[in-house]
This record gives C-alpha cells, sequence and structure tokens, in this order.
C-alpha cells in the first residue's frame, strides 16, 4: 500500500503536466498588458500611526483627510472620561498642537493633532456621550476629523509595534 501511495504522485504529474499548458506560463501572460500592478507603499496603504503623547491618527481612504483620536492607553490611563472638547471645523493646527481636550474623573488633557491640516469636523458622537472614549478610543470615539495638508508627517510618527513596545515595558 505504502508503495502505491509513493508512485501516485509521480504518475499523477507525469498524466496532467501534459494538460495543463496553464502551470508553464507566467502569471502575467493571463492578463492584459499593463494591468500587472507591483507592490509598493502609497498614503492610501498606510496603518495607523501613533505619537509618543498618545494620539493616533489614520489616513482615510481618499488619501486627504485622516481621523485623529487618544489611543487605548490614554483613555485607560484617563479613567472614566466625563467631557469631551472637539474642535471648530474651518481650525489650523499643525502637528503638535491641541485639537481638542479631555476631561475624566482623574485629570484633563489636551489632545495633540498628530498632523498639519485643516479640521474639517469634530465627532459629534461625543458632545452626547464622552464616555465613548472609554468603550471605543481608537474606533468610534475619534476626536476631530482633519485634511491633511502634509501626508509625509506621516512617516515620522510610530507604527503600531513600536508604539506598542514603548507603552508595555
Amino acid at each position: 500500500m505504502a508503495a502505491v501511495a509513493r508512485c501516485v504522485p509521480r504518475f499523477a504529474s507525469r498524466i496532467l503536466s501534459p494538460k495543463l499548458p496553464i502551470a508553464r506560463m507566467s502569471p502575467a501572460m493571463g492578463f492584459p498588458r499593463g494591468s500587472i500592478r507591483s507592490f509598493s507603499q502609497s498614503a492610501f496603504l498606510q496603518a495607523k500611526k501613533y505619537t509618543e503623547s498618545h494620539e493616533w491618527v489614520e489616513l482615510a481612504d481618499n488619501g486627504k483627510t485622516a481621523k485623529v483620536g487618544i489611543t487605548a492607553y490614554a483613555a485607560q490611563s484617563l479613567g472614566d472620561v466625563i467631557f469631551v472638547e472637539l474642535p471648530e471645523a474651518g481650525l489650523e493646527v499643525a502637528a503638535g498642537e491641541p485639537v481638542g481636550a479631555v476631561e475624566s474623573v482623574k485629570s484633563a488633557s489636551d489632545v495633540l493633532s498628530p498632523v498639519s491640516g485643516t479640521v474639517v469636523k469634530g465627532n459629534t458622537l461625543l458632545d452626547d456621550k464622552a464616555k465613548a472614549i472609554n468603550e471605543s478610543p481608537e474606533g468610534d470615539a475619534w476626536i476631530a476629523e482633519i485634511e491633511v495638508s502634509d501626508p509625509a508627517e506621516l512617516d515620522g510618527l510610530l507604527d503600531p509595534e513600536t508604539y506598542n513596545e514603548q507603552n508595555h515595558e
């Protein structure tokens, strides 16, 4: 029985190989000219980035706007959030300038913008439910949406792995 099992793969490859010309084609031959794209890093493929002061920024699919918020680490450190100060639409901010503030039962803290740009809107969910920061700090409870003036600023921020290493030592 073992001898038969060893022969089957060799036999199958001899029988099937001549009948499957696709196996001998290069992958590019099956696609129209110019439709193959190489892998490259673009602004559209960037993951969420972090600052050392515990803010995050995530570039939208359009490559022009980004959502900004505080990290789960910051939300946990603050404790129960009771008030969030949101920015006004049209506010011009530079990287490192306040774009809002978060107040908890323990303390209050400015939220610094990781990137330069113009505020498109604040997250009105937080007007009625500041506690959402504790429930989903890196999801639905973002602070502001910003039209990014220089996407290259994202390159100077921390990737998720580096941020986590620095805050879990």
